[in-house]
C-alpha cells in the first residue's frame, strides 16, 4: 500500500518490508561476527520494538537470551519529554554483555534513561542496536553500535511503531503525509 489512513492521519510508504528485512539481516550478521563465542543478553524496549526484536533475535547465532523493559515517552505523534518505566528488568545482567534493542532513537532521552538504569546493575558491557535513528534530533552522547536506517525528523509508523496504538502490524514503514 502506498498510502494509508490510521485514525485521523494519512501516511505514505517510506521503507518497504523487503528493505527492512535486508537491514535486519545485515545488523544480525554484524552482531553475530562481533560477539562470536560470547554470551549476550538482548534487552528490548517495549512496546514498539517487539517485531524488530523478534526478527533480529531469530537471526542471532550466539548463546543469547532476550528480555524486555517497557517504557513510555510518546503520546500521539509527539514525545512527552518524560520517560516512565512501566515494567522492570527480570534478568540478572551483572558482568554480562547487554545489547539494548530499540525500534527508533530520536532525541536519545529514553535511551539515556535506559542506559543509566541498566548501568546500575553492573553489566560487563552495554551496546545499542536500533533499527531507526533520527540524527537531526539526536542530542545525547551514547554510542549507537548498530544503526539500521537513518530517517528524517518525521513521524514514522509501522513495523512495531504506532500512532495511538494503531499501525504496529504494518510490515513496511510509513511516514506522516503532511501534504
Amino acid at each position: 500500500m502506498e498510502k494509508i489512513k490510521i485514525l485521523d492521519k494519512h501516511f505514505r510508504l517510506y521503507i518497504p518490508a523487503e528493505d527492512i528485512r535486508k537491514t535486519v539481516g545485515e545488523m544480525a550478521d554484524r552482531i553475530n561476527r562481533d560477539f562470536a563465542g560470547k554470551e549476550v543478553i538482548f534487552v528490548g524496549i517495549l512496546n514498539g520494538v517487539f517485531i524488530f526484536a523478534a526478527d533480529l533475535f531469530r537471526r542471532i547465532r550466539l548463546d543469547a537470551r532476550i528480555t524486555f523493559l517497557r517504557l513510555a515517552s510518546y503520546q500521539g505523534t509527539h514525545s512527552t519529554g518524560e520517560v516512565k518505566q512501566l515494567i522492570g528488568l527480570s534478568e540478572d545482567i551483572r558482568d554480562r554483555i547487554v545489547i539494548v534493542v530499540e525500534d527508533i532513537v530520536d532525541t536519545g532521552t529514553t535511551l539515556e534513561h535506559i542506559v543509566r538504569q541498566l548501568s546500575s546493575f553492573q553489566p560487563a558491557e552495554i551496546h545499542i542496536a536500533t533499527l531507526l535513528l533520527k540524527p537531526e534530533v539526536y542530542h545525547h552522547h551514547i554510542k549507537l553500535d548498530y544503526v539500521g536506517i537513518e530517517v528524517p525528523k518525521k513521524f514514522i509508523l509501522g513495523y512495531g511503531l504506532d500512532y495511538d496504538g494503531y499501525g504496529r502490524n504494518l510490515e513496511s514503514l510509513y511516514v506522516l503525509d503532511e501534504d
